[in-house]
């Protein structure tokens, strides 16, 4: 399997997030096809894989959650790491009902899973499941992946997305943006615009990157969402404010943004985008 994951989401370990990381997996499973029984024995592995960060590796402290996806011709593997004390093997308690099923659902559902310990600290979990349905996505994962980094402070309200190819984005940004819109309590209209911008985000673009991945960062706070977006090459914002048209609205991401700014990241450039729910 290729060495670059093609989905990486770098999260805090607080419980809601475990739905951002539910949504690209079926956002993944649309795009190539995963047959509906192995999505949802992925999704139950995964979610428990997370919970299990959520809720032992940082000791009730606030810490970051890593998923990388690797999406093969005929196999999905799934990465979840922590960074913490690690990982430990939990059977739930009746009080942990909602929370986990235990390690060894996990060791069920996957044929092949490895615990390793991460230099540092902390526990990676790496899962692979048989999808024989998986259809291949249209390029490979070469080059010019960086996984998303936050700082500890940034943790609590912001969201680190890479992806590649931007046939795997169109079925992975638009789920992640609209959670996120409906986290930062956007009106139905609004979350309906955050869409239409990530689908033009994912259409236009992967031309200026500067890199085989986008990345995406997205900060939450009360009807707002600031988006950084790149790396792109010098001028490529500027191009992608400008092309990306829909019908009846025009540039999409000038029309349905209220801020709009390019800052520079040693040679490349960021695309940073402020959406606002002004009701």
């Amino acid at each position: 399997m290729d060495e670059q994951p093609n989905v990486c989401l770098t999260l805090s370990n607080q419980p809601d997030n475990v739905l951002l990381v539910r949504e690209t997996l079926s956002g993944m499973a649309e795009t190539v096809g995963v047959d509906g029984v192995d999505l949802n024995d992925i999704r139950t592995a995964v979610t428990e894989a997370c919970n299990n960060v959520v809720l032992h590796a940082y000791e009730g402290e606030e810490g970051p959650l890593q998923v990388e996806l690797f999406v093969s011709a005929d196999t999905v593997e799934v990465v979840v790491r922590d960074h913490g004390t690690g990982i430990k093997p939990h059977i739930r308690s009746d009080e942990e009902a909602a929370l986990g099923i235990g390690l060894s659902i996990i060791q069920a559902l996957a044929p092949r899973v490895e615990f390793k310990d991460v230099d540092g600290g902390g526990t990676e979990v790496r899962m692979e499941f048989a999808t024989p349905s998986v259809q291949s996505l249209d390029s490979l994962v070469r080059n010019g992946f960086q996984a998303p980094s936050l700082e500890q402070s940034q943790l609590a309200t912001t969201t680190g997305l890479a992806v590649a190819p931007d046939t795997l984005a169109r079925g992975v940004l638009p789920r992640v943006m609209c959670v996120l819109a409906a986290r930062a309590h956007f009106t139905t209209d609004r979350i309906s615009d955050t869409e239409m911008v990530a689908d033009a985000l994912v259409s236009e673009a992967f031309a200026p990157s500067t890199g085989d991945h986008l990345n995406v960062s997205v900060t939450v706070a009360p009807r707002s969402l600031q988006l950084r977006v790149g790396p792109l090459y010098s001028g490529g914002a500027e191009r992608l404010i400008a092309s990306s048209p829909a019908q009846g609205v025009g540039p999409v991401i000038e029309r349905l943004t209220d801020d709009r700014r390019i800052a520079t990241d040693g040679a490349s450039e960021m695309l940073e985008l402020r959406l606002l729910d002004k009701r």
